[in-house]
């Protein structure tokens, strides 16, 4: 939040903490070593994202998309490389 508001953020702070949250949380749950958050802001929109380092295969959260678009994500999704599986929300600011 202290970033967002530093780049002049500070109507969505209700859900791009819930954004946040939820995109650890999926993660965190993938029992990799660390768990890198990173957030970037382009044309009124931030980019949330959170990278579980766990290289190979993990469990499906099926429910995670419609979860972060309740959340108020405009744009969601996965995807997984070597460095671990991406969980990612687009939330309008």
């Amino acid at each position: 939040m202290g970033r967002l508001h530093e780049w002049g953020y500070r109507e969505a702070d209700r859900a791009a903490v819930g954004l946040t949250e939820a995109l650890v949380r999926v993660a965190v749950a993938d029992g990799g070593r660390r768990v890198s958050v990173h957030l970037a802001d382009q044309n009124r929109q931030a980019l949330i994202v959170a990278l579980s380092h766990r290289p190979g295969p993990v469990e499906d959260e099926g429910a995670l998309l419609p979860e972060l678009t309740g959340l108020g994500a405009v744009s969601c999704g996965t995807d997984t490389a070597e460095d671990g599986r991406r969980v990612w929300a687009v939330l309008d600011l």
